[in-house]
């Protein structure tokens, strides 16, 4: 293991977290292979989201300038900083991801953001949201998933992985999958493999008032999988797109937009591109 993951945990009185989902990476060789992966460069300043115990942040000291990372964990925290272990080109700090503001390091870099991560599982959700929100700061993301979350961002129509993440983050970004990581790559081990995905941003992708109505339209297109995608936009459709348009003109709207674009009145949101929601959206849009 590198660093030796166990005796870490067993010298410093420390236990992976379950609230947190923690899952450490054990071999250099690993850690190599995915920063090879990220492809990040020598002038590059990236911030690493959950530092652990450095198995990620070594290799990647060694291949660009600067890194920023961040770690939650107080007590990995006093061993990071008691060991001396980061070299001098990683900056280490002691704060939770989902409550930084990355128009602050934004700032502080004066680029769009670079970001690497080996995500507990806890957290992936809400932090892909929060890249999501903060779309027109970042360049790109590689990061490390479950490969259930993972085949979810990269998920294609017609699948039950298909859904409201892969829509959105579809929306404003390329997401391509890179490489699987076996779940014997992790201590503690987790029952299934990981996914390394990329995520490449676009800010003229899509505009923030459309992208508004977007996740509107996408969240309450998938409120209820059992329903018709007209049945789900009429119960669920926040009214500031709908204006004044009682029930009969509502689902005379939404019809008459899924027509325009050759889509049937029966059609379920998991049948949809993102490309036909970002014009539906666009749609419901302009004729409020």
């Amino acid at each position: 293991m590198t660093p030796n993951t166990r005796d870490i945990l067993a010298g410093y009185g420390l236990a992976p977290s379950k609230k947190r989902g923690q899952n450490f990476l054990k071999h250099r060789s690993t850690a190599l292979r995915i920063v090879a992966q990220a492809g990040f460069s020598k002038e590059d300043c990236i911030i690493e989201v959950g530092v652990g115990f450095g198995a990620l942040t070594l290799c990647l000291a060694e291949r660009v300038s600067r890194v920023i990372g961040i770690e939650i964990d107080r007590g990995i925290v006093a061993y990071l900083e008691e060991s001396e272990l980061l070299p001098a080109n990683v900056e280490l700090l002691h704060q939770d991801i989902l409550k930084c503001d990355f128009g602050v390091f934004y700032k502080r870099i004066g680029r769009p953001l670079k970001i690497i991560s080996n995500l507990p599982y806890s957290i992936s959700n809400p932090f892909i949201f929060k890249l999501i929100g903060s779309r027109t700061l970042i360049d790109r993301v590689v990061i490390l998933l479950q490969k259930e979350m993972a085949e979810r961002l990269t998920a294609s129509p017609h699948s039950k992985e298909y859904g409201i993440p892969s829509v959105l983050l579809q929306s404003c970004a390329e997401v391509r999958p890179l490489m699987v990581v076996g779940a014997a790559e992790f201590h503690p081990r987790p029952q299934v493999d990981s996914l390394l995905i990329e995520i490449k941003f676009d800010p003229k992708r899509i505009a923030d008032d459309l992208f508004s109505a977007l996740r509107s339209t996408v969240r309450a297109a998938f409120s209820s999988r059992r329903k018709t995608l007209v049945n789900n936009l009429i119960a669920s459709l926040p009214a500031d797109l709908w204006g004044s348009a009682d029930k009969a003109q509502r689902r005379a709207l939404v019809v008459k937009g899924l027509a325009e674009h050759g889509l049937k009145p029966d059609i379920r949101a998991e049948n949809i591109t993102v490309k036909e929601f970002i014009a539906l959206a666009n749609y419901l849009l302009r004729s409020n």
